[in-house]
């Protein structure tokens, strides 16, 4: 083959691993942003509140969808990419993710088969929380194991850049979709319509998987890998990566979810300001974030060592969140964007750093099983919990900034955590 076209073709296929990395994770936070946001809507043609039955399946549903199914997932999809390889993986959880997204916008609705509707959603949803569970993860170990040398951190933090473009893309098309159509037609029809397009935007990311190659880090070392189940080793000989990396997880799950999710309701409810405008501060700081994203990771490459610049990050978090909170009140809306911006700079380093060192933390025989399980219980269920965590620590403490100082915690335990694990940026992957 000519030298040229050969070095094109290798380029091609680095781009086209790294988009299907990327839209992966656009699919999987579309969906979680689209239902999030049209939930009302959706409760309203499946679950209409004169039927008991129908509430209690929404009730059950939506919670095994969320603290069942993507710890299982992880589990399963962890072992699944140990055993018989990373792409493979990729594959089935994005097709896992598209296909019930599409069928959701095709549902009947209670008014046209009764119980039988609801059914179905909560059988979408539990098929869908399955998929969570091993989409990051796959994505993510994939991205750093076939990186180019040097380049771990910023082609790993694709994958969030990914999240956040599919959070933003939910949201925004949400948005539209309720502005520019009558309420009348989105209950009748309108509301199908992101769900279809998702169909669209899974059958794209899996036409990018289907013939991904495979990881060689990882065919290199499974010849050599041990009869012992990987989800067992990542409990018992890497027991301490484990514990590390649930712990790291649960904090930076926290930092994610407060400054991200939860600060517009916060300002909402504590001081009065207008939901609207912390919302679009909030979108404006999101889009922000997509961009530092990929330069965190860059920096953590070249720069400074991954946990070194993430602890530098937590330790600031941890300083700076209690007197921010409380100075708030009187900063007005320039110190509130402030507040914002200034989170999203500081979450933006574990988001583009933190994929890569979670890859280089653990050996290849069993890397995306404690990847995908810490990473599962630490962001999914202990950072999923901060909004209700902080509604909470208010309400016992009568003290407005208790989840500033919530949160100021969670950045030391993460401060320490991150100086506990053994570096590996700078050195080839186990």
């Amino acid at each position: 083959m000519v030298p040229g076209i050969a070095k094109l073709e290798s380029i091609g296929k680095k781009y086209t691993s790294v988009l299907a990395g990327f839209i992966g994770n656009v699919m999987e936070w579309y969906d979680f942003a689209l239902y999030g946001y049209m939930a009302s809507i959706i409760s309203q043609q499946f679950f209409p509140s004169s039927h008991n039955t129908a509430s209690l399946l929404a009730t059950y549903g939506v919670f095994a969808a969320g603290f069942i199914m993507r710890p299982l997932g992880s589990a399963l999809f962890g072992w699944f990419g140990d055993t018989f390889g990373r792409s493979k993986t990729m594959l089935i959880s994005v097709s896992m993710m598209s296909l019930p997204t599409f069928l959701l916008g095709c549902l009947p609705t209670f008014d046209t088969v009764g119980i039988l509707a609801p059914i179905l959603l909560v059988l979408i949803r539990l098929v869908q929380g399955l998929s969570v569970g091993g989409e990051f993860s796959s994505s993510v170990t994939y991205l750093v194991e076939t990186a180019p040398t040097g380049k771990r951190g910023f082609t790993g933090s694709w994958a969030n850049t990914g999240s956040i473009f599919g959070m933003l893309l939910g949201s925004g098309i949400a948005a539209l979709l309720t502005t520019t159509l009558s309420s009348e037609v989105i209950t009748s029809w309108g509301w199908r319509i992101p769900f279809l397009f998702g169909g669209v935007l899974g059958t794209i990311a899996i036409i990018l998987r289907k013939d991904l190659p495979k990881s060689k880090h990882f065919e290199k070392h499974h010849k050599q890998r041990s009869e012992t189940s990987p989800l067992l080793a990542a409990f018992t000989t890497n027991r301490k990566e484990m514990i590390q990396a649930i712990l790291f997880a649960s904090a930076y799950g926290v930092l994610f979810y407060i400054p991200l999710v939860y600060l517009p309701t916060w300002l909402h409810e504590e001081l009065n300001f207008q939901l609207d405008s912390a919302m679009r501060i909030n979108t404006a700081a999101t889009a922000f974030l997509m961009i530092l994203i990929p330069f965190a990771g860059k920096l953590s490459d070249h720069l400074i060592r991954r946990t070194h610049f993430i602890s530098l990050a937590m330790l600031i978090s941890a300083v700076i969140s209690w007197p921010a909170y409380y100075f708030l009140p009187s900063a007005g809306f320039a110190g509130v964007v402030l507040l914002q911006f200034i989170f999203i700079v500081i979450v933006a380093v574990p988001l583009g750093s933190a994929p890569a060192m979670f890859v280089e933390l653990f050996p290849s025989c069993d890397r995306l099983s404690g990847y995908s399980v810490a990473y599962n219980l630490g962001l999914g269920v202990v950072g999923g919990s901060a909004p209700m965590i902080s509604t909470w620590l208010i309400e016992v403490t009568s003290l407005s900034t208790a989840p500033a100082i919530f949160l100021a915690f969670v950045s030391l335990v993460a401060f320490a955590v991150s100086l506990w694990i053994k570096d590996g940026s700078r050195e080839p992957l186990k």
